[in-house]
């Protein structure tokens, strides 16, 4: 049927974390690595493509000029409706990035106006009279309060926004929602007549989701977090189905990356220490002390892989980051850390890994760019919002990698994603 949805998502694990949300409503998805150079035959066989950017925290006109780039790519291959992602902690600062995206993408598509809704409540994100919640409290008291690069220190996202924008931003509050679609409508209709370009969408459940896609059916543009997604196939008649999520059969050695210093990662990583399997923790200052820090850890690992899973982190506490920051400063020390684990990952997979968990959205963007990976079919889900997907290596080979949120699963995520492939390459 050709592609219905064209996704630009602004970091690599919210890429996959949206296309698992299509792929579990029945849409076969590939995940590309940035937008494919002019002039190359890139032939998609997919009812949904996402195309992967690294713009969450760029300079907004960087992270514009890139998703103008994947737009016109996504409109050229046919996509008849867009969809820009963006995290559902709503990742940005007062200069950007979702506001400056989301109306140069409506300014490219001549729509007047758009909605906006980070909830994914299979994640506890929520979203309530336009006030974001993580689990059960405000976006402003959760782990994100301490992000390094985009602290959320406002839960209202009414004002978020309009703090981004030059149009206005209203809201579809969750008495509407629960209305349904036709209640939807006639709020974005009432909101245009009254000069709002945009509005927060309140959702505290799936059920509301699916209320939102099938009343934005026809908009030219609509963003939001992955969860959305779940509401959007149904649009074009697909259904749940497991033949949208296989994959080819998994082997190799097994390993783990994670350059997250989100709360949920540093307890997964917390877990995987306790359990007794190997782990290597890179120190950002040793590497800025010119230190063979690489080297170190592959001849640790090259020791270990034989033996299951291998875990290389660079994740820390707030304060630990604080103060690494403080003596490198905060680009400085994130662009060595991602640079490092780029190259390690580079040489995990030289040593024979072909599965391959990375954790953090930084972080997995340099790597799949180290590794020369240009796109994914995505396949099973591990966690909400995380699948495993599949792809070619410049050798051929298939490596089964999965690009982890920071803040995404469960404190056993690191070994629950290799038993979960192992159980699909044993049924």
């Amino acid at each position: 049927m050709g592609i219905r949805l064209g996704c630009i998502a602004d970091d690599f694990t919210g890429a996959t974390d949206l296309a698992n949300n299509l792929v579990r409503a029945g849409m076969r998805v590939v995940q590309l690595i940035d937008v494919p150079p002019t002039g190359a035959d890139v032939t998609v066989d997919a009812d949904a493509v996402v195309i992967a950017l690294k713009s969450r925290t760029v300079p907004a006109t960087d992270a514009v000029e890139a998703s103008l780039r994947a737009l016109a790519w996504l409109r050229s291959a046919g996509a008849e409706q867009t969809y820009f992602k963006y995290c559902s902690t709503f990742d940005s600062t007062p200069a950007g990035n979702i506001g400056p995206v989301t109306e140069a993408l409506m300014d490219a598509l001549g729509t007047d106006f758009t909605i906006a809704t980070p909830a994914f409540p299979d994640n506890e994100r929520t979203v309530f009279k336009g006030r974001l919640f993580v689990g059960d409290v405000l976006l402003s008291e959760s782990g994100m309060r301490h992000h390094p690069l985009t602290p959320m220190t406002d839960p209202n996202l009414v004002s978020v926004l309009g703090a981004q924008t030059t149009r206005a931003v209203g809201l579809i509050d969750h008495t509407v929602v629960a209305g349904g679609a036709e209640a939807i409508r006639a709020r974005i209709d009432d909101l245009r007549e009254e000069g709002f370009g945009l509005a927060i969408a309140d959702a505290v459940c799936n059920e509301d989701l699916v209320r939102l896609g099938a009343a934005v059916q026809g908009l030219p543009l609509v963003t939001a977090g992955s969860g959305l997604a779940i509401g959007l196939p149904a649009n074009w008649g697909f259904v749940p189905s497991a033949a949208a999520a296989q994959l080819p059969p998994a082997g190799g050695h097994m390993a783990v990356v994670s350059g997250s210093v989100s709360v949920a990662t540093n307890r997964q990583v917390l877990e995987f220490v306790r359990s007794g399997r190997p782990a290597f923790s890179v120190d950002p200052l040793r590497i800025a002390a010119g230190e063979d820090v690489v080297g170190q850890v592959l001849a640790f690992a090259e020791s270990h892989l034989a033996d299951g899973p291998v875990l290389v982190y660079s994740t820390e506490a707030p304060d630990a980051v604080r103060t690494v920051q403080g003596r490198l400063g905060a680009a400085e020390a994130g662009v060595l850390v991602e640079q490092t684990l780029a190259r390690v990952a580079q040489g995990l997979v030289e040593r024979g890994v072909r599965r391959l968990v990375v954790a953090g959205g930084e972080t997995s963007g340099a790597v799949v760019q180290a590794l020369g990976v240009t796109g994914l079919r995505i396949g099973p889900q591990i966690d909400p919002g995380v699948p495993w997907c599949a792809a070619a290596l410049p050798n051929g080979e298939t490596l089964h990698i999965t690009l982890k949120s920071g803040n995404f699963g469960g404190p056993d995520f690191f070994t629950a994603a290799f038993d979960l492939l192992d159980g699909e390459a044993s049924s």
